[in-house]
């Protein structure tokens, strides 16, 4: 809900400004026709749509720059990086589909001229006098650039498409196109909308966007938050080297930060390959130090592409790496009601969304720090819903269940096994109460059906609280 209503009220101020600018041209007549007349409904309707989809599209991308920076900042009011960058992908697709709206906005005025003809059109809107020679060039270079930008999102959107690395070099060039579009907007924009709010926000939103778009192309994104490291161990949990669970121990420098249980890091091995992010599977001190005293900590990667598949045969103990972070807020932390903890806690694990909860479950064993850091954070009964593909092959499943049979306070476990037709349904939720604290990790389509769940439960007068990791980074 926090990204959709970020998203809504983006939108509105974008569309606020433009009004404003609207109003403002209605009031004090600014819109004539080329030759003095009075100016056509369907050019008008034209010109301003060309203004608004121009306003959209360069507003929605500007924040999209500012997300991609990956500022610990933004975490708070977005509930973790995982939204931000889930926020960023649909400001993103919104650009692209402002721009394909400004596009035919553009190409209209050919259909305009066969059913009305060119009376009434507007007279050409006054630009910015020390722009007035890039005109042509403003317009040709937005035109390649927004091909390119749908290009993007498409492979952006249709992941099959183009496999993770080409399309992380390919995404880089986001911030050229930005300037493209900048330089497309700065000439084009009309010179009276710069003394208005519209021209204010839209200038303010180039030249923070601009900074953004230098800070990526300059490689500085995250670099605050990177440490070098070393794998301590690599183990295979089971006998499948491209389907079994790959166990990799990292240890990290006398500097690392420490990190919550359920948080993750961006993870690079190959400079050529790029950061991947896995969430870390060990609680806070759960897999001690090396002799030399560096922290260390646990990652268990699930093969799920073609670079995970081969991470058995690349990695090696005493192999250089580089973690940044750590990211996300999805820690398990309580809500509070009237001064009391939700009593119980359900977690919804599936497939590689087991790790945040291996991590959360370390963090309630006998001796453990603790779960919570802040003051007043106290732990509550949990029940662990896992959904796993195949119970007798699934190799993390005995650490699941020693974990929880150790676990204070109580922890209670219910296998969902897919071999033997146990699908998790929103209903085998209902018997924990009216009232949860609901954490899911796995595929979007689960995630989904909670959600529907939780809404249907609303309905009946009680609340599932739902908090979803997005692990979609691209």
């Amino acid at each position: 809900m926090r990204v959709r209503g970020i998203w809504a009220a983006w939108a509105a101020v974008l569309t606020a400004a433009w009004m404003l600018a609207l109003w403002a041209e209605q009031g004090q007549g600014l819109v004539a026709g080329a030759n003095g007349e009075s100016v056509q409904w369907a050019w008008l309707l034209r010109r301003d749509l060309l203004l608004l989809t121009g306003v959209w599209s360069l507003g929605m991308l500007s924040l999209t720059m500012w997300l991609a920076l990956r500022q610990p900042w933004m975490e708070r009011p977005l509930g973790g990086m995982d939204q931000v960058y889930r926020l960023h992908k649909w400001l993103g697709t919104t650009a692209a589909v402002a721009a394909v709206m400004h596009w035919i906005a553009k190409e209209s005025s050919a259909w305009i001229k066969t059913v009305w003809g060119t009376a009434g059109r507007p007279a050409r809107d006054a630009m910015l006098p020390w722009l007035a020679e890039g005109r042509s060039w403003a317009k040709d270079l937005g035109e390649w650039a927004f091909y390119a930008l749908l290009l993007l999102v498409a492979l952006t959107l249709w992941r099959r498409l183009l496999p993770y690395k080409p399309w992380r070099w390919l995404h880089r060039v986001m911030p050229v196109l930005y300037g493209a579009l900048v330089f497309h907007s700065l000439v084009l924009l009309p010179q009276a909308y710069w003394q208005q709010p519209v021209g204010w926000l839209m200038g303010a939103l180039m030249v923070l966007g601009s900074a953004a778009a230098l800070w990526a192309l300059a490689g500085r994104i995250g670099r605050a938050r990177r440490y070098a490291a070393q794998v301590h161990a690599v183990q295979l949990l089971g006998t499948r080297p491209a389907q079994d669970p790959l166990e990799v121990l990292c240890a990290l420098p006398a500097h690392w930060p420490g990190h919550r249980a359920g948080q993750f890091v961006f993870v690079r091995w190959d400079a050529w390959e790029g950061a991947h992010p896995f969430t870390v599977a060990s609680a806070p001190g759960a897999c001690g130090q090396t002799a030399d005293g560096r922290t260390l900590l646990r990652l268990v990667i699930k093969p799920l592409g073609d670079y995970t598949a081969q991470l058995h045969r690349r990695l090696h103990a005493g192999q250089a790496m580089q973690i940044e972070g750590p990211y996300g807020r999805f820690d398990g932390r309580a809500p509070h009601a009237d001064g009391q903890a939700v009593p119980v806690q359900v977690w919804v694990a599936a497939g590689v969304g087991i790790t945040p909860f291996l991590a959360w479950l370390e963090a309630r064993q006998p001796g453990s720090m603790p779960h919570a850091e802040a003051p007043g954070d106290g732990l509550s009964a949990a029940h662990l819903h896992y959904c796993t593909r195949d119970a007798a092959t699934d190799r993390l499943l005995p650490r699941v269940q020693n974990l929880c049979a150790e676990a204070c306070p109580p922890m209670g476990l219910t296998v969902h096994d897919a071999a033997q037709g146990q699908w998790l349904r929103p209903q085998d939720l209902e018997h924990h109460g009216p009232e949860l604290d609901l954490w899911v990790c796995g595929p979007q389509s689960l995630g989904d059906a909670l959600q529907q769940g939780a809404q249907a439960v609303r309905a009946q007068g009680g609340r599932w609280r739902l908090h979803r990791e997005a692990f979609g980074m691209r």
